[in-house]
């Protein structure tokens, strides 16, 4: 049945190339375009604005013309500024020696792709010094004008990746990539706390209307959004690793990481694809199953993390190659949930609205059951509360008594140990009255024996 019925996310691939036929994947946060022709788009766009005034008026317009002039003298000067902070002086760079750069190639050349510590290693070798010195002194302006527009933030950085690429002349194109994935890395690592979800932007209040709409649509099965789905049991579920891997993407700090989980979590879904279908994976599918895998999700921060991917990551992650496939996938599948309907599922709008209204009257009955629950819960809590009362108090009375008893024990011991020493007096006494007495009586028998020695036989003779 599902297959006679038309299908409601369907996205050629002439739709996800860039509108201005350059060959290259665009973005719906772009408009369409790519990267490199939205920028030059806005930079044509600021160029080209007429200038405000009325032309019936010609003084006011030359007066507003002369405010204009000093407004961009002083915008210049600031830019100036700026660019003095961020590269030094408008002095022409001193010159490296010739070995000294021939050295730092090699050894760029030496490291082994996605070796970030070698690369940190190489990076405080003094070949190394001017790229590190530049990137410090990036790092440090950016962390000082943090309260920057997001945008110009952006722009800040996305220069900075085209200039510094001139430290790495020498090297093909693929390990200038490479080397350029770890300047990414080093430089967002540290920055990401002061331009993620900045306070100049409203990324904050989209994630939070896309989480939303994303729990307000959890009724939606597999086979409407005709996902190829085996027929087992919800354990079993082939699409828990894309699951897993898209909302890991929040725990990461630089594009290239958060980007490394977009393509797994893609990757995973052409696995899943490929063990419930029989028939090879087309674009569809394949999208289908990434609406189905964002809607499981949920994933947290989701709209904030795809602009810092667009705003700070490298153009060629992003314009070309399997990231920047998966990517613009991951754009298309965002936009086709933040405008649901019932055709694009096969439902006529009555249907979907009643799925939407029994959504909502589902929520309600659940926020009164948990109300229901905080008052028990409430309840018990007080409950508890008066029964701990009662064991505090009884402890304190037991302690009491406790002590009580001790204090008698204690005046028993003092007692009996007093009136052992009396009998021990006592005692003592009477034996020494009584070796007195022995004394005595030997005394008075040795006097007996000596006076019958003493007498006449005759008077001892009966």
């Amino acid at each position: 049945m599902w297959a006679e019925q038309k299908r409601g996310i369907h996205v050629s691939q002439a739709e996800l190339l860039c509108k201005d036929g350059c060959g290259y994947y665009g973005n719906p946060a772009w408009q369409g375009y790519c990267s490199k022709c939205w920028r030059e788009r806005i930079h044509k766009t600021e160029t080209s604005r007429p200038e405000n005034g009325f032309h019936s008026d010609g003084g006011f317009q030359l007066t507003f013309s002369k405010f204009e002039e000093k407004k961009n003298v002083e915008k210049g000067r600031r830019s100036s500024t700026m660019k003095r902070l961020f590269w030094g002086t408008p002095s022409p760079p001193r010159q490296e020696s010739l070995e000294g750069q021939e050295a730092a190639v090699k050894a760029f050349q030496s490291l082994e792709p996605g070796d970030f510590p070698g690369f940190l290693k190489l990076l405080r070798k003094p070949a190394s010094q001017r790229l590190q010195s530049r990137c410090t002194a990036f790092l440090n302006t950016i962390e000082a004008y943090h309260d920057l527009p997001v945008e110009k933030q952006s722009d800040h950085v996305q220069d900075f990746y085209q200039n510094i690429t001139v430290h790495f002349n020498g090297l093909p194109e693929a390990q200038v990539s490479q080397m350029m994935e770890h300047i990414e890395k080093l430089i967002m690592t540290r920055l990401h706390k002061w331009v993620f979800c900045h306070d100049s932007c409203d990324d904050e209040q989209k994630d939070l209307m896309l989480q939303r709409r994303i729990k307000s649509l959890n009724w939606v099965t597999p086979q409407m959004l005709r996902v190829p789905f085996p027929k087992c049991s919800s354990d079993s579920d082939p699409y828990l690793p894309a699951i897993t891997a898209i909302i890991e993407m929040d725990a990461k700090r630089a594009p290239q990481d958060k980007l490394a989980c977009v393509s797994k979590c893609s990757q995973n879904v052409f696995q899943a694809l490929a063990l419930t279908n029989s028939q090879p994976a087309n674009a569809d599918d394949f999208l289908s199953g990434l609406v189905y895998v964002v809607l499981r999700a949920n994933p947290p921060r989701l709209h904030s993390n795809m602009n810092y991917i667009t705003r700070f990551g490298l153009p060629h992650s992003l314009m070309a190659g399997e990231t920047g496939y998966y990517f613009t996938n991951l754009s298309c599948a965002v936009a086709f949930i933040e405008k649901l309907d019932g055709p694009a599922l096969n439902l006529t709008p009555e249907e979907f609205s009643r799925y939407m209204q029994r959504r909502s009257a589902l929520s309600r009955p659940a926020e009164a059951d948990s109300q229901r629950r905080a008052r028990e819960n409430r309840e018990t809590l007080e409950d508890l509360q008066k029964r701990q009362e009662k064991v505090d108090q009884g402890v304190r009375t037991l302690q009491e008594q406790l002590e009580q008893w001790v204090r008698s024990v204690q005046e028993k011991v003092e007692d009996v140990a007093a009136q052992s020493s009396l009998i021990e007096n006592s005692l003592a006494e009477c034996l020494e009255k009584s070796a007195a007495g022995g004394r005595d009586q030997s005394v008075l028998v040795l006097r007996d024996d000596a006076d019958l020695n003493r007498a006449d036989p005759a008077d001892t003779e009966c």
